[in-house]
């Protein structure tokens, strides 16, 4: 089976699309693959009479196995804050055993899991927990989305560290064109690239700004070993 937890440099820098540009990517080669929004804060209507996270239904689209709500999003919190704070709001304790046993029910019946974690590398869940423990406790190889826009360099390199840090593997990193007007783009490519290379990182997806995220358009180059 094979499992990443997709991480990101900053909130709305593109990780939904992302994890869904691997889930398809994924699917080319395994027949059951499965995304899962661990902590999702913000929720509407399914349509259905019940509640869910957008993210998490983007990642449901883009899967090819169906599970109940309770496994691909095991804590979906109202309001689309911190997921701290939301959860304080709810009256909820974020805690990791519910969620990394709806991942390892997930393990037992996929090819492959995409986990989409919150925000950035450090976004706290408790007082006490936060999106990085919730990773190490995965133990899964990260993929890192880099928002491309003034500042990504600072954030790319702090973030990658603080993975490598963990002890987990970085198996890769994605680009993300989230500002259409960023200036010399490629010349912040070429030196992320060069960084990431340095650390055994490739990069997996070159991203284009879209106005309408399309995963299905994303080429995505997995890690060797997930084909």
């Amino acid at each position: 089976m094979i499992g990443c937890f997709v991480t990101g440099t900053d909130t709305g820098v593109g990780k939904t699309l992302a994890s869904c540009a691997l889930l398809h990517a994924l699917a080319k080669h395994h027949p059951r693959v499965v995304g899962m929004k661990a902590v999702a804060a913000g929720a509407e209507p399914d349509g259905q009479g019940g509640w869910a996270n957008e993210d998490t239904l983007a990642l449901r689209a883009a899967s090819t196995l169906a599970v109940p709500a309770a496994l691909d999003n095991p804590v979906l919190l109202p309001d689309p804050v911190s997921p701290h704070i939301a959860a304080r709001r709810a009256g909820v304790q974020v805690t990791l055993p519910p969620i990394l046993d709806a991942y390892r029910q997930l393990a037992a019946q996929a090819d492959a899991v995409v986990v989409e974690g919150a925000g950035g590398w450090r976004v706290p869940l408790s007082e006490t927990l936060g999106i990085a423990d919730l990773a190490m406790a995965l133990q899964l190889p990260v993929v890192l989305v880099v928002g491309l826009k003034l500042g990504c360099l600072n954030h790319a390199l702090l973030t990658a560290e603080a993975i490598r840090a963990s002890g987990l593997p970085l198996a890769g990193w994605m680009a993300s064109r989230v500002d259409p007007q960023m200036l010399v783009p490629e010349e912040n490519m070429d030196w992320l690239r060069r960084q990431m290379d340095a650390w055994g990182a490739p990069l997996l997806a070159d991203i284009p700004w879209q106005a309408t995220p399309d995963p299905h358009s994303v080429a995505v180059t997995l890690p060797r070993g997930w084909q």
